[in-house]
């Protein structure tokens, strides 16, 4: 009974990495596509140069 409730913990556990981690892999495409648009839509800074898009 041991052995058959730690291989469905396991299960479990493999699951829910499996679907944090395909969460994770759809944040990081949004985060690289809102960052390469930053790159491309950049405010005038003064002098008529293309400023920062980012404050640090």
């Amino acid at each position: 009974m041991v052995p058959l409730i730690l291989v469905l913990l396991l299960a479990l556990l493999l699951f829910g990495a499996g679907f944090a981690l395909k969460i994770l892999w759809w944040v990081a495409v949004v985060v690289l596509i809102v960052w390469l648009l930053g790159f491309v839509v950049r405010p005038n800074a003064s002098g008529g140069r293309r400023g920062r898009w980012y404050r640090w």
